[in-house]
C-alpha cells in the first residue's frame, strides 16, 4: 500500500474547522482507493505566536522538509501585526522549499452564484501560474531616514532569468496538457526591464520548446478587465508574483468568492514538499459558528492528492466538492443548508460513494 507523509497545519480561526472536513474527505479517499497517509500535526500560526513569540523555528522547518506534502488550513489572528505570519511562516516556507509555482485554478462550478451576470461554467475554466519566490516579495529594499519628514522607502522587484524561465516553462507544460493556450500577463509598456526579460523568455521558450501551444500577451490592468467580461479567452495564465497575487483574488471573486478558492505552492521538482491551502484566511469573525464553507479546503486537498500521484482520489474529492455546491442554498453563513461539520460529512460520503442520495 502506498503511503504519503503529510504535515497538517490547521492554524487559526476557521482554519481548524475546514481542515477537519478536508481530513474527513481524505479518510474516505484512503478507504476507497487503497492508500494511506502518515499525518503529522504542527501547531503553527497566530495563536502559537502569541503564546510563545515563535513563528516557525529552523528545527520545525527541517521537520517539514521531510514530509511529502503540507496541508494548511489558515493562519492569522487580529492580535498579530500584519506581516509577522506572512513573512515568518508562509513566505519562509515558500522560499526555503523553493515552491516557485503558486497554482490557482479559477473555475466556475455548476450551481455557484457569480457576480458576473450571465457567466456560465463553460466560459470560466483557467489555471493561473504565479511566480512565487521572486518579484516584489523577495524582500529587497529598505527605509532611509525612517520617521523623518524626508523618509524614503524602496522596494525592488527581483527577476532572474533562472526564475522566469522555470515558471514560464512550467506554465507551458500545463497549457500543453490542457487546451494548448498560454497567456503571459505583465506591464511591459512601463516595466521595461523586467517586462522585457519576461517577454523574451516567454517568446524563446514558446518557439523553441512548445511550438504547438498558442501564445498571447495581456497587460496586467487589461487582464483585470478581461477576467471579468471574457474569462473564456484564458486557459493557462503565467505572471509575476505581485500581479499574480492581485489577479488571482479577482479570479476567486469571478468563480464565486474566496471561500471557494483553492491553491498550491508547488516545488515542481519534488525536491521539497509542496503546500496546499484555501485562500480564504482565518475569518476570526465567524470562527466557531459552523458557518465556514469547507469546499476550498477540500479542493486544496484534491490538488495535494493530484500532486502526490493519487489522481483517481483527487478526481473523487473534487467531484464530491462540486456535487455538494449544487446542493447549497448559499455559499457560506448560517443559511448554507448545514453546518461546516455537516457539509464535511456530506463531502466524505460523496467521496466514498458518488452515487449516495
Amino acid at each position: 500500500m502506498t503511503s504519503h507523509a503529510l504535515a497538517i497545519i490547521a492554524g487559526d480561526g476557521i482554519g481548524q474547522e475546514v481542515m477537519d472536513q478536508a481530513l474527513k474527505a481524505l479518510d474516505a479517499a484512503e478507504r476507497r482507493f487503497g492508500f494511506s497517509t502518515d499525518r503529522r500535526d504542527y501547531d503553527l500560526g497566530g495563536r502559537r505566536y502569541l503564546a510563545t513569540g515563535e513563528v516557525l523555528s529552523d528545527e520545525t522547518l527541517a521537520e517539514l522538509d521531510e514530509v511529502d506534502a503540507i496541508l494548511l488550513g489558515a493562519v492569522g489572528t487580529p492580535d498579530v501585526p500584519p506581516g509577522v505570519l506572512e513573512r515568518g511562516l508562509l513566505l519562509k516556507v515558500r522560499f526555503a522549499f523553493d515552491q516557485y509555482v503558486n497554482l490557482r485554478p479559477v473555475k466556475l462550478l455548476p450551481g455557484v452564484p457569480t457576480p458576473i451576470a450571465g457567466l456560465t461554467p463553460d466560459r470560466c475554466d483557467m489555471v493561473i501560474v504565479r511566480e512565487n519566490t521572486e518579484g516584489m516579495y523577495a524582500g529587497a529594499g529598505g527605509l532611509l531616514f525612517e520617521g523623518m519628514s524626508h523618509e524614503v522607502a524602496t522596494q525592488e522587484s527581483i527577476n532572474t532569468r533562472h526564475g522566469v524561465e522555470r515558471v514560464i516553462r512550467d506554465a507551458f507544460t500545463r497549457a500543453q496538457a490542457r487546451r494548448g493556450h498560454l497567456t503571459m500577463v505583465h506591464k511591459t509598456n512601463v516595466l521595461n526591464y523586467a517586462g522585457d526579460l519576461w517577454m523574451r523568455v516567454f517568446t524563446e521558450i514558446g518557439e523553441r520548446e512548445f511550438p504547438a501551444v498558442e501564445r498571447a500577451y495581456v497587460h496586467a490592468d487589461a487582464m483585470c478587465l478581461y477576467l471579468v467580461n471574457s474569462p473564456e479567452r484564458f486557459d493557462v495564465v503565467v505572471t509575476d508574483n505581485l500581479f499574480g497575487d492581485i489577479i488571482t483574488d479577482l479570479g476567486a471573486a469571478v468563480q464565486g468568492g474566496l471561500g471557494l478558492a483553492a491553491s498550491g505552492n508547488i516545488d515542481p521538482t519534488g525536491t521539497h514538499p509542496s503546500m496546499f491551502e484555501p485562500v480564504h484566511g482565518s475569518a476570526p469573525d465567524i470562527a466557531g459558528m459552523g458557518w465556514a464553507n469547507p469546499v476550498a479546503a477540500v479542493l486544496s486537498l484534491g490538488m495535494c492528492l493530484r500532486q502526490l500521484g493519487e489522481g483517481d482520489a483527487a478526481d473523487a474529492v473534487e467531484h464530491a466538492a462540486a456535487t455538494l455546491l449544487t446542493e447549497l442554498k448559499t455559499m457560506a453563513g448560517p443559511d448554507m443548508g448545514g453546518s461546516t461539520d455537516d457539509l464535511g460529512d456530506r463531502i466524505a460520503t460523496l467521496v466514498a460513494d458518488p452515487d449516495s442520495p
